[in-house]
């Protein structure tokens, strides 16, 4: 699994795939991580270098202080980022819209109909996706004109979901 990870504005690409090891931005790292019982506290060794980290999570991420200097910490996977991506752009104000599965998935569930009107951010469909349920809202005001899938579909990522106008 990749993670993107932000460290006072700085973006690392890490990869896990063994335990004890990790990938960031293309160089393999040695690490053990163990949080101290029952303390914000994690024990850190980073290619044989041992530190003490101290990790408060923050309605936006998390705070970790490493060597007296405290860090500002977002991390993201990639599912999350599929996320961020599909729902990015400049707004669609009128016309038609397409509404698209940002990832491959199963629908669970198909909350509006055709011809209905929806609010902006209202929830339009609910698609699982990594054993994860994921709402997808509407970019903007309009009337549903076509839903194309229902629930129990299974979808591939960029599949049209529904149209809005």
């Amino acid at each position: 699994m990749k993670y993107l990870t932000t460290v006072e504005g700085q973006t690392f690409e890490i990869e896990v795939n063994v335990e004890g090891e990790l990938v960031v931005d293309g160089n393999s790292v040695v690490i053990d991580f163990r949080p101290v019982a029952g303390q914000p506290v994690y024990s850190l060794l980073v290619n044989g270098r041992s530190y003490e980290a101290y990790v408060n999570p923050v309605d936006d991420g998390l705070q970790v202080m490493l060597q007296g200097r405290l860090y500002q910490v977002t991390v993201e996977d990639e599912r999350q980022k599929r996320l961020r991506e599909s729902s990015a752009g400049l707004p669609v104000t009128k016309g038609e819209i397409q509404v698209n599965a940002p990832m491959p998935g199963l629908v669970v569930a198909t909350v509006v109909e055709a011809g209905q009107p929806v609010e902006k951010g209202e929830i339009l469909a609910i698609l699982e996706s990594m054993k994860m349920h994921n709402e997808l809202k509407a970019a903007r005001a309009g009337t549903i004109t076509r839903v194309r899938v229902k629930a129990g579909d299974s979808v591939e990522q960029n599949q049209v979901l529904m149209t809005l106008e």
